[in-house]
């Protein structure tokens, strides 16, 4: 069977389920299971359907917010673009500490601190990780609880924590971006990014164009709170005008 006629026959089955896991489809199909990721993983790209851990589900369906490892290995070449462009808003002083969020996102941003010596501060144990590879930076792990899906820490903990730190700029994933502001799924989680934006004298997010005109359940952030949004397509109106009317820069990658 042709790829194209299997993920056809994918979506057949989501549409009828609501649910799909690689496992199953693998045993199916008679493929390997990254075959099946890999067949999920380009319907995704195509707004066909969102990854969740082990399978995927129905576009914008409520269940499940995709995990990390899912959204590691989706839309890459365009998160690559976007952190080289996030990367030319990094202060110009390489002391200047740089707090940053969880997500795959500001994963791809990591390249682009070699040569900073000062402190780079993040709730996610797989930035700092991917921090230390650059030997000068003095890397900072926020405390708090460890949420699976997005390997990020959070409470009240956490957020205690950041409101004590003035970073010179903060660097912010979004699950959604629409005229009512920058949201997310988790209110444990949007707390977090709520206390890093207001923490750092510059808020810049970073969102692939998966994210645009999407609303998830919390809202971490008006528009106005964020100082330039980095991305790799121009934003559909009407977010497009709401974005410019509250002020906030818009980077396309």
């Amino acid at each position: 069977m042709y790829a194209r006629e299997r993920r056809r026959q994918i979506l057949d089955v989501l549409a009828d389920t609501g649910r799909v896991a690689v496992t199953d489809l693998a045993a199916q199909y008679e493929v390997a299971a990254e075959t099946i990721r890999r067949d999920l993983d380009q319907l995704a790209e195509h707004d066909l359907l969102d990854r969740v851990h082990g399978g995927a589900v129905t576009r914008h369906s409520p269940e499940v917010e995709p995990d990390l490892e899912s959204r590691r290995i989706t839309n890459i070449e365009a998160k690559r673009r976007i952190a080289l462009a996030a990367a030319s808003l990094l202060p110009a002083d390489p002391q200047a500490a740089v707090l940053l969020d969880a997500g795959s996102s500001i994963g791809e941003l990591l390249p682009h601190l070699a040569g900073r010596r000062g402190p780079v501060i993040t709730n996610a144990p797989a930035i700092a990780q991917g921090a230390l590879r650059h030997t000068d930076l003095a890397v900072h792990v926020l405390p708090g609880r460890v949420r699976p899906a997005t390997e990020a820490a959070v409470g009240s903990t956490t957020v205690d924590a950041i409101r004590l730190l003035h970073p010179e700029v903060a660097f912010l994933g979004c699950n959604g971006l629409g005229p009512e502001g920058f949201s997310t799924p988790d209110p444990d989680e949007a707390a977090v990014k709520t206390a890093m934006a207001r923490s750092a004298h510059r808020r810049v997010v970073l969102a692939d164009s998966s994210k645009l005109g999407r609303t998830h359940l919390v809202t971490f952030a008006d528009l106005a709170d964020v100082d330039v949004l980095v991305t790799d397509a121009e934003p559909p109106e009407p977010l497009r005008a709401a974005l410019g009317e509250a002020g906030v820069e818009v980077v396309t990658a």
